[in-house]
């Protein structure tokens, strides 16, 4: 699959949104945006927890979809693994005892560092609400 980096400028838009690529329903849901501390936005495709298929070294959000199509992040992190089968292990055990249904995830930081990066903005911006209103 081809995707494109787009950049936004900061605050544009919700932090929690779905991106529509088409018009075609089937493919509604299949990506969607998650905005950081810093008020980029970044793009994730959307699978179930287990519809994930093997990956490679990307980061992750999982999320708790609910019946009303509400979504929560429960944990971010990423893949570090070569062996893409080894990654999406990972995934679906942490998935499983977080609680997860579904798994959200960023291929385009292509270094460490980048996914560093990525995933400490946007933890940053969602542990902050969802541990909140957990409390």
């Amino acid at each position: 699959m081809w995707m494109r980096k787009v950049e936004f400028g900061e605050g544009e838009g919700p932090a929690d949104e779905p991106a529509l690529v088409c018009s075609e329903s089937a493919f509604a849901q299949a990506f969607h945006y998650w905005r950081g501390t810093s008020g980029k936005r970044y793009l994730h495709s959307v699978y179930t927890l287990i519809g994930c298929p093997a990956l490679p070294q990307a980061n992750y959000i999982l999320v708790r979809r609910y019946a009303d199509g509400s979504r929560v992040a429960l944990a971010f992190g990423q893949t570090k693994d070569e062996a893409i089968s080894l990654n999406l292990a990972h995934l679906r055990y942490q998935g499983a005892k977080c609680g997860a249904n579904e798994v959200h995830l960023h291929l385009l930081a292509e270094t460490p560092d980048e996914r560093a990066l990525v995933e400490n903005d946007l933890a940053s911006a969602h542990m902050r609400f969802t541990t909140a209103h957990a409390a």
